[in-house]
């Protein structure tokens, strides 16, 4: 049995009993995380699907260490510009091991139905009477477009050039 789960923004392929490293998590060591967002279960051949998520499936797993990933050198040049910057970087992981995948239907949903109050039929019927049906607006009438002028459609007349106007140099300076 296995189960494609997103835990912090990644899809991940989870088996039970696996140890993987994801992105740092909230929560001390030894604790126990759930995540809700189960994308797909293959139960030995029964394959369940969500759309997107499968509503009341959950993958439990408790955490083990944190710790911080391989060094990354992150180098930048600019040729001839005596330019170039070398920066470290660690990503911070959490290591985990996955207890339990519980499918749709399984222990975690029948607790949900116990817990919801019993409502009959005649309750929503009741309830969907004495509800007011939403008013629509009525619709807006349309402004008819005004028609455009006669002249804008023309194209203006052509300026006649103007002379230039000639300038006496003073001699004296």
């Amino acid at each position: 049995m296995y189960a494609i789960v997103d835990i912090a923004g990644q899809q991940f392929k989870v088996e039970k009993e696996q140890k993987l490293f994801v992105h740092r998590l909230p929560g001390e060591e030894d604790s126990s995380v759930s995540f809700d967002s189960v994308l797909l279960i293959d139960d030995d051949g029964k394959i369940t699907l969500g759309k997107p998520v499968i509503d009341g499936a959950t993958v439990s797993a408790r955490i083990l260490s944190h710790v911080k990933g391989d060094k990354v050198l992150v180098f930048k040049k600019k040729r001839r510009k005596g330019y170039q910057t070398l920066n470290g970087h660690r990503q911070l992981f959490t290591q985990i091991q996955i207890e339990t995948i519980q499918g749709k239907g399984e222990k975690k949903a029948s607790a949900k139905a116990d817990a919801s109050p019993a409502v009959s039929d005649t309750d929503k019927e009741v309830k969907g009477t004495t509800k007011a049906a939403p008013k629509k607006a009525a619709p807006k009438a349309k402004v008819a477009a005004k028609p455009k002028a006669a002249s804008a459609n023309k194209k203006p007349a052509a300026k006649k050039p103007t002379a230039k106007k000639a300038t006496k140099k003073d001699p004296a300076k």
